[in-house]
């Protein structure tokens, strides 16, 4: 294993921020504090960066089995690296969908490699039909820790129930896409003043809103955890707040789009800018940037969901999804931090360690034994999106064009540099 030691850095983790040496050996923090003189292999001068515990994205999107046109593992995973994220959860509708063991297993064997600790979801239920219960206590043992039928919902409430139950029972999450099909009905876009003025359907955040309280009702009457995925309206935000008062054991996410994005940029009629749950009004994103400072909303993650530029070209039939791994950390300094919104120590905690500990994993810290999964961050570096330089094989990226303020240059997976930016 490599040596690095880095110099005059500023370390920022969920609670401290100090300007300190961190010396890295056996891919663990081996030693924080003023003038380490150690020999390293690599010294990294962190003059003006910053050091913070590397982010993990618990919701991706890699296509991989069945739609590797769009991605696969390995392309997924170094888009990952390139935005400072060394472990995703990955959604489980793949083809076939993440059901069962094999499945699971292929997709961890192949991402063993890259630098980036893939955690496969599971599915809640076969297919993701809806039909029957996967068998967990399986899934389990191939290493899943968590279940969702994310890119379509549990229609049948008591099927959810009983899910909620029997995970809870086997120590998995379970992690709801909040969507009602019969209110939904074709709609592509938020129901509002845009999709009326390009007349076309529109999604009404009844649908959200209504699973979003079944969920958390089902989770409480069987005292089991519930995982709200990608927020973007202010009635759930608001619901979930009053749960969480309540005593109910509700977590949830929220990605970029939806603190900095609003449907105006639908007028347009491009497709990139078409997602599920789809971009809401001005309203919404302030009540999602509220949710974020107040603790309400747990995790900024990407629902990063890759597509091809042809399957993007015609506004109404394009499938709904946008990739994000790249830009998240960015989006969020530039939206949130450099605009005094929250601290860095915020930033850390939903993007670096609120995952983890909503998956018990690791939770990161820059001390002595810590596991060096780290990234080394310029704050400052002004950077335009340009889709075709991105990593990921699809480039539908929403933030296309954007400058955004703030750049992960150095991505550290187990004490092994993975991503190095600081010659560009």
């Amino acid at each position: 294993m490599s040596t690095i030691l880095i110099k005059n850095i500023r370390a920022v983790d969920a609670k401290n921020d100090v300007y300190t040496d961190v010396f890295i050996s056996d891919g663990k923090i081996a030693e924080v504090g003023q003038n380490i003189r150690l020999g390293a292999e690599e010294v990294i001068d962190g003059t003006d960066l910053v050091l913070m515990p590397s982010l993990f994205d618990m919701h991706v999107h890699l296509r991989d089995p069945g739609f590797t046109h769009k991605e696969d593992v390995l392309t997924g995973c170094s888009a990952a690296l390139a935005g400072g994220v060394t472990g995703i959860l990955a959604m489980p509708n793949t083809k076939p969908p993440c059901d069962n063991p094999d499945t699971l297993r292929y997709i961890i064997e192949k991402s063993s490699n890259t630098g980036v600790d893939v955690y496969p979801a599971g599915c809640i239920t076969k297919g993701m039909s809806g039909g029957s219960l996967c068998e967990y206590e399986a899934l389990k043992e191939a290493g899943c820790i968590c279940v969702s039928d994310d890119g379509r919902p549990v229609e049948n409430a008591e099927m959810m129930r009983k899910a909620l139950e029997l995970s809870k029972n086997h120590g998995l999450l379970v992690a709801s896409h909040c969507e009602d099909l019969s209110i939904i009905s074709g709609g592509i876009m938020n129901n509002g003043e845009i999709s009326a003025k390009l007349g076309v359907k529109g999604m009404d955040r009844a649908s959200e809103d209504y699973i979003t309280a079944r969920e958390m009702i089902l989770a409480h009457s069987v005292d089991a955890r519930i995982h709200i995925c990608h927020v973007s309206t202010k009635g759930s935000v608001d619901m979930i707040r009053f749960a969480k008062a309540k005593g109910v054991k509700v977590t949830c996410e929220t990605a970029p789009h939806y603190f900095m994005l609003t449907e105006a940029l639908l007028e347009n009629r491009d497709a990139d800018y078409r997602m599920n749950p789809p971009l809401r009004t001005s309203a919404d994103v302030e009540a999602i940037i509220g949710g974020i400072k107040d603790g309400t909303i747990d995790c900024i993650i990407t629902d990063h969901a890759p597509h091809t530029s042809e399957e993007k070209k015609d506004f109404e039939s394009a499938p709904n999804g946008v990739v994000g791994l790249e830009t998240s950390f960015a989006a969020a300094l530039t939206a949130l931090c450099h605009t005094g919104e929250i601290s860095l120590n915020k930033l850390v905690e939903v993007m670096c360690v609120n995952p983890r500990r909503i998956l018990g994993l690791e939770i990161p810290a820059i001390q002595p034994g810590k596991t060096a999964d780290l990234i080394i961050a310029d704050l400052n570096r002004i950077w335009k999106v340009e889709p075709e330089k991105l990593h990921s094989k699809s480039h539908n990226t929403a933030f296309k064009g954007m400058t955004l303020k703030g750049k992960p240059i150095v991505t550290i997976s187990k004490g092994i540099i993975r991503y190095d930016d600081r010659k560009k």
